[in-house]
């Protein structure tokens, strides 16, 4: 059986053997500002996340409304070319009406989007509020 010897006391000479006030305030400011941290950390990953989404986004839409513009003029030509000899002005206004009737149903979609509430902060706010129910716990 060994014997351990006394325990060793790391103390200041005229330091208490109970923590004060300022050092549990110091540890307590420490974890304030490591949950501040890891928070910040959380919001700046989804900014991040987020403007690489829409960059990724816009440029899939400016490369898709290109080829579908062109493709639609193409398709356009085609059909008042293959009406010439019979109604290329009805074969034009059809085609308008309908270009028409696809732009309103897309302003009237982007409305409808453009006003649906954004996700974005989410994961951080869903941590805050639990943060702040376990300190009002």
């Amino acid at each position: 059986m060994s014997r351990t010897g006394p325990a060793v006391d790391d103390r200041q000479p005229g330091e208490s053997p109970h923590p004060g006030l300022l050092a549990v305030l110091r540890r307590l400011g420490a974890t304030a500002v490591e949950l501040l941290k890891t928070r910040g950390e959380l919001l700046a990953a989804e900014v991040e996340e987020e403007r690489a989404r829409l960059t990724q986004l816009a440029v899939l839409a400016v490369i898709a409304g290109f080829f579908l513009a062109i493709g639609m003029v193409t398709l356009t030509i085609f059909i008042i070319l293959l009406a010439w000899n019979t109604h290329p002005l009805l074969a034009a206004g059809i085609l308008a009406a309908l270009y028409l009737a696809v732009g309103v149903v897309a302003a009237v979609s982007a409305s409808r989007l453009a006003q649906t509430k954004s996700k974005l902060f989410s994961a951080s706010l869903a941590e805050l509020r639990k943060d702040h129910d376990q300190l009002v716990s």
